[in-house]
């Protein structure tokens, strides 16, 4: 029933920025807790962003200054604000939603951001 569908991605110019969108159905999202993560070509999924049900927010050192993450539980919807991009931010982005109280997880689709130098 937990939907996630991610939206933003795109190919973007190094230095350039994108916000990424993923609009959640099928959960309290306001009790849930959200992130960002990203997968490059052959290598591992990796930790981006993550956002708790209080609004505190961690983010992986390599975004850390650049990245944003945030939510807004009336539209439950969980944003990546991405700035100053490098061409080693290239991967697809997923948003995960984790059901606290239940202890279940969730995932997008995914959505493909590409930097170019």
């Amino acid at each position: 029933q937990v939907q996630l569908v991610e939206s933003g991605g795109g190919l973007v110019q190094a230095g350039g920025s994108l916000r990424l969108s993923c609009a959640a159905s099928g959960t309290i999202f306001s009790i849930d807790t959200l992130g960002w993560y990203r997968q490059a070509p052959g290598k591992q999924l990796e930790m981006v962003a993550t956002i708790s049900t209080s609004g505190s927010t961690n983010y992986a050192d390599f975004v850390k200054g650049r990245f944003t993450i945030s939510r807004d539980n009336a539209k439950n919807t969980v944003y990546l604000q991405m700035n100053s991009l490098k061409p080693e931010d290239t991967a697809v982005y997923y948003c995960n939603c984790w059901q606290v109280v239940l202890r279940r997880d969730y995932w997008g689709q995914g959505t493909q951001v590409t930097v170019s130098s």
